[in-house]
């Protein structure tokens, strides 16, 4: 039978081969749970072992149970009902309850919300899985940091509320930040929450494109302080579905059917307010925003492997000409790179999860350990600022090489199959469909990009390629590909150097998306260099990146260090003259 966790070498790989016990350890706070909780980890060892049971669980779901209905899901969509209510497909309804009884709806959640307290690594490793099967799921089985926001930031009372429920999936969340003339720019907003004498909150307003916006916990960005433009007047709020909240429709989209997209109308829809006033935007929905970028990047993982493996069989069992075509040069080329390619993004990605949970352990310490002053409180500092930097870096990166990776290999499934491919008789148009949307919600490669290159401008970047570089004594075959890397990053300090030496941020922003590029493709091999000591197989895929993405960086470092401004100085002469629609 199918499990979508054993049948994958390179997740199993990853998962022995990065460092889960110390991300088990962070997560379980030394395992001081078990003295309250019998089923929580006393060791390492023991989390360990409780993670890839969970794994195991998370894949058979995936292959025998979610998998099975994608096609159907994909046909049958949601249906908005006369009453205001959403019938979801019978697949994902059927999944939510599936989930809901495994206790993996509060896959991160404390133990004592009945949560299973794991760690974003292996979340990330189950969000995954779960997409492959049909990545419509992921979008609200991959809606826990919802909770998880509720849990960092929300009262007490609103946590006990609604966190047991959200863990045993009797609710579902959203996520509604977006409104019609309000996209990437959420400081824009214009919905209005307001208190009345008595001090209860109230949301009026509309908001678009929110994804399972049917949900039953509704975490709702409003500006609370009109008098005050900006991020400063936003504040963040929980509002219940109820007779005040009214979807006025399902988006008819391109892809994703299996989710409900909705536009919402909150009608002076009573809620309560999380955390602090006007903090609505930073920190609380950034965090928010952080978690959901690894979370699409998991999503567009799944999605590469599910379109490889479909390609990686038809090419060995169609015949053409006498033999396979996987025979073909042009065809191995092709499947080698995407097989690599969604082993770069799954690389950036558990990794940059990783970051994420070495970051918050140490802010958890710091906040509720009651660390005396000294050396160790100095340590966890350093600790936190260290990898808040790298984090704010990886994971828009992440979120940005994943989806576009997605859609590479949708695009490299159907070249592979040709007129196959094309048809409804194949998975690999759904895929196509669905990949498209993970380079733009929860923000466009675009802004992944601009959110990236600051890091990048600031060095972040060379001293996390130095620190992986550096980090060990390498056996001598791999001296030449460090020295290739080494190399590669003198070239990106000086692209930098170059950039920035340009007046305002104009060529910054002109040249963003190569300097990333760049620093992409280093983070990647150092990650790959590491693996290449523990795995035959890994020694492959580093020297296929480093032939493939160096050439690639020398290039970058070329037309960023030109100069030309020809795509700004000569817009409308390249662009031509903005045509006149029909």
């Amino acid at each position: 039978m199918p499990n979508f966790f054993l049948d994958n070498e390179d997740i199993k790989f990853l998962f022995s081969h990065l460092d889960v016990a110390h991300a088990a350890e962070i997560t379980e706070e030394g395992f001081k749970f078990h003295k309250e909780f019998d089923f929580a980890p006393e060791n390492a060892a023991d989390a360990v072992d409780n993670y890839r049971r969970l794994l195991e669980m998370i894949g058979e779901l995936a292959g025998e149970q979610i998998a099975p209905t994608s096609e159907e899901t994909d046909k049958v969509g949601n249906t908005l009902n006369a009453d205001g209510s959403v019938t979801r497909a019978p697949g994902i309804a059927k999944a939510i309850e599936l989930l809901g009884q495994a206790e993996m709806m509060g896959f991160t959640l404390p133990y004592r919300f009945g949560g299973l307290n794991c760690p974003n690594l292996v979340y990330t490793m189950t969000n995954e899985m779960i997409s492959r099967a049909d990545a419509s799921l992921m979008n609200i089985y991959g809606l826990q940091g919802i909770a998880e926001t509720i849990n960092a930031f929300a009262s007490e009372e609103i946590k006990q509320e609604y966190l047991p429920d959200m863990s045993n999936g009797k609710k579902t969340g959203a996520m509604v930040l977006t409104e019609p003339d309000a996209g990437s720019d959420l400081q824009a907003i214009k919905t209005r929450a307001y208190q009345d004498k008595d001090g209860n909150w109230f949301v009026q307003g509309v908001k678009r494109f929110i994804t399972n916006g049917c949900g039953e916990v509704l975490l709702v960005m409003a500006r609370s302080e009109p008098e005050i433009a900006g991020g400063r007047g936003i504040s963040l709020l929980v509002v219940d579905r109820g007779p005040r909240v009214k979807i006025r429709r399902l988006e008819n989209k391109l892809g994703i059917h299996g989710s409900p997209t909705c536009e919402i109308f909150f009608d002076d829809a009573p809620g309560k307010l999380i955390g602090e006033r006007q903090r609505g935007l930073v920190p609380y929905v950034a965090s928010l925003m952080n978690g959901a970028r690894i979370g699409i990047a998991a999503q567009a993982l799944g999605l590469g492997e599910a379109a490889y493996r479909v390609a990686r069989e038809y090419a060995h069992s169609r015949k053409q000409y006498g033999t396979s075509i996987e025979n073909f040069p042009a065809l191995r080329e092709l499947i080698s790179d995407m097989h690599v390619d969604v082993q770069a993004a799954r690389t950036m990605t558990y990794f940059a999860s990783y970051c994420v949970d070495v970051e918050l352990g140490a802010t958890r310490q710091l906040e509720f350990g009651n660390v005396p002053d000294g050396d160790h409180k100095k340590e966890l500092r350093a600790t936190a600022r260290k990898f808040s930097r790298a984090n704010g870096m990886l994971t828009p990166m992440s979120k940005y090489y994943a989806s576009e990776m997605s859609m590479r290999l949708a695009n490299g499934a159907m070249a592979v199959m040709g007129g196959s491919g094309y048809m409804k008789d194949y998975p690999v148009e759904r895929y196509l469909r669905d990949s498209r949307i993970t380079t733009i919600y929860e923000g466009t490669t675009q802004l992944q990009v601009v959110a990236a290159v600051r890091a990048v401008s600031s060095g972040t970047a060379n001293t996390l390629i130095e620190e992986l570089l550096t980090k060990k004594a390498w056996p001598a075959e791999f001296a030449s590909q460090v020295e290739q890397m080494q190399q590669g990053k003198a070239l990106l300090v000086k692209a930098i150097e170059f950039v920035k030496a340009q007046s305002g941020t104009e060529y910054m922003d002109l040249m963003g998306r190569k300097l990333v590029d760049m620093a992409m493709y280093l983070i990647v091999g150092a990650l790959f260099l590491d693996q290449a000591t523990a795995s035959e197989t890994k020694k492959a895929v580093l020297n296929r990146w480093l032939f493939w993405r160096m050439p690639e960086l020398r290039m970058n470092y070329e037309v960023i260090t030109s100069g030309n401004r020809s795509a700004i100085t000569d817009f409308d002469v390249l662009a031509g003259p903005v045509p006149t629609l029909q």
